[in-house]
């Protein structure tokens, strides 16, 4: 059985539940207690020796970092998420890494400082929130010209860059990160939250933090 280690809050980790949901494969969703320090255990180190999530066990076979796992995914399972063509591939790639390395380096002081932070009673670094709502506006407008040109990222079909900025933006609302100004980016968002692979998931992020702490 495939084995996928997560967290319900976790970006990193919802990319890959995402990724395993939208190929339709069978594979076993498994909470670590991240409040109780369970990913510091030493049986979950033997996976992932970083002490994070997500990892994955496939009969054995660990992995571990996020975007390496969703594309070890597509592969098994031979998904035109990720197809073999090579110039296809660099281009999601491309995008893979424009999300990481943009997007989401400047998501995250926004949604630690304006939604985790207050949360758990710890200081917010408000230059931090500052740059990084800056450094979105410089960045979001690429992705919005990209979706002028295509439905998705890279074309005409979903495709894992698609997936994983998708899994970035999840906090948005709760973190209230604004994307009135981006209207192809906000429609793209709403269409994927109404496909099967998403909604059999759950049925939005916000929900995640009325479960209980453990989770």
């Amino acid at each position: 059985m495939l084995t996928i280690y997560g967290s319900d809050l976790s970006g990193p980790a919802i990319k890959t539940r995402l990724t395993a949901s939208y190929l339709g494969i069978d594979y076993k969703w498994q909470l670590v207690n991240l409040r109780e320090k369970e990913q510091k255990q030493e049986w979950f180190l033997k996976i992932n020796p970083a002490g994070k999530v997500p990892a994955l066990d496939d009969d054995g076979f660990h992995l571990f970092e996020s975007n390496a796992i969703c594309k070890y995914l597509c592969d098994k399972y031979d998904s035109a998420l990720y197809p073999k063509d090579i110039r296809k591939r660099a281009v999601i790639d491309q995008w893979i890494d424009f999300v990481s390395f943009h997007i989401l380096a400047y998501y995250v002081p926004v949604m630690v400082n304006r939604l985790f932070a207050p949360l758990r009673g710890l200081p917010v670094d408000e230059k931090a929130m500052l740059d990084g709502e800056n450094g979105l506006k410089q960045y979001f407008p690429l992705i919005e010209a990209q979706l002028t040109k295509n439905a998705f990222l890279t074309g005409t079909a979903v495709c894992l860059a698609d997936i994983i900025l998708f899994a970035v933006l999840e906090p948005t609302e709760m973190a209230k990160i604004d994307l009135s100004p981006y209207p192809k980016l906000t429609a793209w968002r709403s269409g994927l939250k109404k496909q099967p692979f998403y909604t059999r998931c759950y049925k939005e992020y916000g929900e995640m933090l009325k479960v209980p702490a453990s989770r």
